[in-house]
């Protein structure tokens, strides 16, 4: 038993820690969402991660993100989640992107085999680029809507994007697979409570959302795991 994940292992059995040993799943933005997407991965042996992010740590993370200390403030995500992901678990391999994705980079996501992506991203169109090129190669993947000018964990859920409500960046992500006519289930996070409106465009947020949010997609990718395996 690895008695770092020994807890774990007492739920999920031994052949599933291995199982989640073998994964790699690529974060795309390493903030308020993806940060904890991260931790609990990297908590749960995910066995390798690729985290992209350009931005630098700033004084206003700190309220919600779990890489954001005064410590840290002006270091990169990247390096800074590094070492913490590897002060956790020494043996998870990780690679970084420190570079902003659009259309015109998007391929670097895609140079590693990917078990799983997960778009905590900010940009619709990358949001779109993503989905479509996860589709097209045939990764599984989790995007991540809104999570601002939110206070309530509870209305959260992972949820077919066309049954979203109240999001109006999932209103867009709808039009989006209707209009490319996408087959498939697109699965977001998403919350159904009405945004509280700060007439400003740079949104609100809190300590609950977007961790919460990281929490339940990292659940949903474990747990996705393992009941393949069943």
């Amino acid at each position: 038993m690895n008695e770092r994940f020994s807890r774990l292992e007492k739920i999920v059995g031994n052949e599933n820690l291995t199982l989640l040993n073998k994964k790699t799943v690529l974060v795309l933005g390493c903030g308020g969402v993806g940060g904890y997407v991260v931790e609990s991965l990297v908590r749960s042996g995910i066995g390798k991660l690729i985290i992209c992010d350009f931005d630098k740590i700033d004084i206003t993370n700190i309220n919600r993100q779990i890489i954001a200390l005064d410590s840290t403030i002006g270091k990169l995500k990247v390096d800074v989640l590094e070492n913490r992901i590897k002060d956790i678990n020494p043996n998870c391999e990780v690679i970084k992107i420190s570079e902003f994705i659009d259309s015109n980079n998007l391929d670097l996501l895609f140079n590693n085999d990917i078990d799983y992506f997960v778009d905590a991203c900010d940009t619709m169109t990358t949001k779109k680029g993503v989905i479509r090129e996860c589709i097209k190669r045939g990764i599984p993947f989790i995007s991540s809507m809104g999570t601002g000018n939110k206070l309530d964990p509870s209305k959260l859920e992972i949820i077919d994007v066309l049954k979203t409500k109240n999001d109006p960046l999932a209103r867009i992500i709808r039009k989006f697979v209707k209009d490319e006519r996408i087959n498939k289930k697109v699965m977001v996070l998403c919350s159904e409570e009405l945004p509280i409106k700060t007439h400003d465009r740079t949104p609100g947020s809190s300590a609950f959302v977007p961790p919460a949010a990281g929490l339940l997609i990292a659940s949903y990718i474990v747990r996705e795991f393992i009941k393949k395996q069943l």
